[in-house]
């Protein structure tokens, strides 16, 4: 596996790099660390703290900072027992360098922390986290808290819920973790104003029949999802619920005290169609934990699941 860690030596960048430290990965995986020197010229063309003592305002503070940063993260990688460790500086706008870099690298997972009081405004919105999960060519993991105890898996049927789905089952940092798969019946309630009287009772039949095939299709579809992580040795429950399916599944990460969502993200230009005014990018901005973005080279994974222990299926409704 060959994991791309993106640091900028801040908190959120330090809780990143704690846990992929934590991570259970193959002995020859390979985890380049990298930070980007960004060029652009503060607002106003002056940098009012680069001649500050101590200061990490100017090129060469930063520059400082960030080796400081890469060289501690480099230090207490391998002293987490992961052998195959790299670190490398690099120059230019930042979101760029580090899709490149993934490019460049093969990457199999991006790794970056998550910034902001509450929510990813001030770092995914319009910024370098929201054009390296647009264009990464790989799953992009955000990091909140550096913790993987507890996992839900969102699955809507879709194609790029299949690849999430697969990711799950086939890369080893989830092995000997419990997953909850969770999918949502998306039901309506019908409307009451402007139908006839003698109607609304059929209305409501209708609704009440819908909704009922609805949430069978979903429990089904959630089953599927489920049986691949069963038979790849995952110890799954399965969390069927109604309403919408981002609140829904951000509630379910708070019940389950959920430490990962792993989500998939349709496309072929990243999180445009879906995560950047859809279900994704809701669960992205108020999920209580990190969130694994999943789509290209899943098959990368260079151990299988079927090494864990044999897992079981329970189910759950909510």
């Amino acid at each position: 596996m060959r994991i791309l860690l993106a640091i900028d030596g801040s908190i959120t960048s330090d809780r990143a790099r704690a846990l992929v430290a934590k991570l259970n990965l193959p002995a020859e995986t390979d985890i380049r660390v990298i930070a980007v020197l960004d060029h652009v010229p503060p607002a106003g063309g002056i940098d009012w703290h680069a001649d500050l003592p101590g200061s990490t305002h100017g090129p060469e503070g930063q520059r400082a900072h960030l080796m400081t940063a890469l060289e501690t993260a480099s230090q207490a990688l391998e002293t987490a027992g992961h052998a195959h460790v790299d670190s490398v500086l690099l120059h230019g706008e930042p979101a760029k360098a580090i899709i490149d870099e993934a490019r460049d690298f093969e990457a199999d997972l991006v790794v970056v922390g998550h910034r902001g009081h509450g929510a990813v405004k001030s770092m995914f919105l319009g910024s370098t986290s929201t054009a390296v999960l647009e264009h990464a060519p790989c799953p992009v993991l955000v990091v909140r808290e550096p913790n993987l105890r507890n996992v839900l898996l969102a699955a809507d049927g879709s194609e790029s819920s299949r690849q999430a789905t697969e990711a799950v089952a086939r890369w080893p940092i989830f092995n000997h973790l419990p997953i909850t798969v969770v999918s949502v019946a998306d039901v309506g309630i019908p409307v009451t104003m402007e139908v006839q009287l003698g109607l609304y009772e059929q209305v409501l039949k209708s609704y009440i029949e819908s909704a009922e095939i609805a949430r069978a299709q979903t429990l089904e579809m959630a089953t599927r999802a489920a049986q691949t992580l069963t038979e790849a040795g995952r110890d799954v429950t399965i969390d069927v619920r109604d309403g919408s399916p981002a609140s829904a599944i951000v509630e379910a990460a708070v019940e389950h005290q959920g430490d990962l969502v792993v989500i998939g993200t349709r496309g072929h230009t990243g999180l445009a169609r879906i995560a950047l005014g859809g279900t994704a990018r809701s669960v992205m901005l108020h999920a209580p934990c990190s969130v694994l973005v999943v789509r290209g080279r899943v098959d990368a994974a260079t151990e299988t699941a079927s090494q864990a222990a044999p897992g079981q299926v329970a189910a759950s409704r909510s």
